[in-house]
């Protein structure tokens, strides 16, 4: 089946020809000369690879704010690590880290948002992504880690501690 290019003006002459049964597009010349073909999979794969991928869809829905605190934790196999959090929500936090565990490892972390005094607070996460390098929305590489295990008490007071930081615009 022939198809003329009609409005492309670079183009306009020449036809693109469909060859169901070999699954190839042939361009053919103002003459109906053939000018090369290609097979279809070629043709599906750069229509994708020029596609724009979808937005994700935010998946949070605790609330969360940008802080910088210390956060210790260890992981089954008894490695322990000290780094910086970059942030902290109702549902997980962020820790800054060059090295990142890879995820779906669980940890057991304790973590203190108020530096004076330090009051560290314990909880259990899981690594659910991780970033390696800078970007857009970290500015540090590191993993995000979904909490899986902490004392009601203790997420609500994070949630009051988020929220009173939310209503002051500061960080703690």
């Amino acid at each position: 089946m022939k198809y003329p290019v009609s409005f492309s003006l670079r183009h306009r002459g020449k036809a693109l020809e469909l060859d169901a049964a070999r699954e190839m597009v042939t361009l053919l010349g103002i003459t109906g000369e053939p000018i090369g073909s290609l097979p279809w999979d070629f043709v599906i794969d750069q229509i994708l690879a020029y596609r724009k991928p979808p937005i994700p869809k935010e998946t949070r829905t605790e609330p969360r704010v940008s802080l910088s605190f210390r956060v210790k934790y260890k992981t089954p196999d008894g490695h322990h690590f000290e780094n910086r959090a970059g942030g902290i929500g109702g549902g997980g936090l962020f820790i800054e880290s060059t090295a990142p565990l890879t995820v779906g490892t669980k940890i057991a972390m304790e973590f203190s948002i108020s530096e004076q005094p330090p009051e560290w607070i314990p909880a259990k996460g899981i690594v659910a992504w991780v970033c390696p390098k800078a970007d857009q929305y970290t500015f540090s590489p590191g993993m995000g880690i979904r909490f899986t295990d902490m004392a009601p008490e203790i997420r609500d007071r994070i949630l009051s501690i988020l929220e009173s930081i939310e209503n002051t615009g500061q960080a703690a």
